[in-house]
């Protein structure tokens, strides 16, 4: 063997490794064998063709993380949308319980007739779109065949896919002008409950920062008050009387000190100034974390965009600078025409009874065709 070249060496060494890893491998678990295969298939996959870029390695990489997250996600829906309906059910029992009757013997006729319209005007119009939101079919590519006009193939659903629609990983299907999928709805976010969520948002920012604006001073007031019960809670309750208390009759004989009486609050106080603390913590987090994301979608929806299609505009809009050219979103036909496509206003009264009463007209259009580059004019005419 010294006298064989290092060339030769080199293919005997494999051949006789080979048989050693195959035993190694078949004396291995059935499912280390089956996870080192599907690792092999995964690497191979990675330059299987000339058309891979780093988006395919990133979405081939992260494959495992994307369905572990599709599928909690999936699980946990229905425990944000118990999760909702309890934090906004424990706020409409403080209000009803501690600040009506508050607001019924401290406020004069005209500010109670205000809060009590108001109030229950948003909690309908935020109980009404909640519920839509959740329980409307965002939009589904249809099972059988048709002739509608398709831009692409979906590679998950291997179905036509029209303009404007999106792979959904946690519903597993295909949603018509998807905008996202929302935990909190245990729903995906599409073309006919985009309005529904919209407003959802809104109308419960505008109910928090209400809560959070009209209960300033009495969360002031609670925080104070629970100041001033730990100080009497530390103090000691016995005032020491001299011998002059003795003389003048304050206390018995024998006795040197005055029991002073119970402090004047109850642990029924003690609950509604915590709970009057709870409202307004709660509902101040909310409305400043819920108004940030309602002004985002609002800017979309002005610019007649989805949360989707403003990442792809934006590539699109670099991609078309590098070449010296203008991209154009084809959607968008004009700040106020956006409103009036989004909102289904076909007519001036229906920014009253369609925006600002519950309303459960259909959107415009059938989700899987659109009209593109309209002319400067009205869309809709009002």
């Amino acid at each position: 063997m010294r006298c064989c070249p290092s060339s030769v060496l080199q293919p005997l060494r494999c051949v006789r490794l080979r048989p050693c890893i195959r035993k190694a491998r078949s004396r291995l678990p059935l499912r280390i064998r089956e996870l080192f295969t599907y690792i092999s298939v995964l690497v191979h996959s990675l330059y299987f063709n000339s058309l891979t870029d780093s988006d395919v390695v990133f979405d081939s990489v992260f494959e495992p993380v994307f369905l572990s997250v599709d599928y909690i996600t999936r699980w946990f829906g229905t425990v944000f949308v118990c999760l909702v309906v309890f934090l906004t059910s424990s706020i409409l029992a403080i209000a009803y319980a501690v600040l009506l009757p508050l607001i019924l013997n401290t406020y004069s006729p005209a500010w109670i007739v205000w809060h009590v319209c108001y109030g229950h005007w948003n909690l309908i119009m935020i109980a009404f779109h909640y519920y839509k939101a959740a329980k409307t079919s965002p939009g589904y590519l249809p099972l059988e065949r048709n002739s509608s006009p398709f831009v692409s193939v979906c590679k998950k659903c291997i179905m036509p896919k029209p303009a404007r629609t999106h792979h959904c990983g946690i519903c597993n299907t295909c949603i018509l002008k998807m905008d996202h999928h929302c935990p909190w709805l245990n729903n995906c976010v599409g073309h006919f409950n985009h309005r529904y969520f919209f407003s959802f948002c809104l109308f419960m920012t505008l109910g928090c920062v209400y809560c959070s604006i009209s209960g300033r001073n009495l969360f002031l007031d609670a925080y104070n008050a629970l100041e001033r019960f730990k100080h009497l809670d530390v103090e000691k309750p016995g005032v020491p009387v001299t011998g002059m208390g003795v003389l003048l009759g304050l206390v018995p004989t024998g006795q040197t000190s005055y029991q002073t009486p119970a402090p004047p609050y109850t642990f029924r106080d003690k609950m509604i100034h915590k709970s009057i603390i709870y409202m307004w913590v709660l509902t101040s987090t909310v409305g400043v974390a819920l108004g940030a994301l309602t002004f985002w979608h609002a800017v979309l929806i002005s610019r007649g965009e989805t949360s989707i299609e403003r990442h792809i505009n934006k590539k699109e809009t670099k991609r078309m600078a590098n070449r010296g050219r203008v991209f154009r979103n084809p959607y968008n036909y004009g700040r106020l025409n956006n409103w009036k496509v989004f909102l289904g206003v076909e007519k001036r009264s229906h920014w009253v009874t369609r925006v600002l009463l519950p309303s459960g007209h259909t959107p415009y259009g059938d989700g899987r065709t659109w009209e593109v580059f309209p002319t400067k004019k009205d869309f809709i005419s009002v």
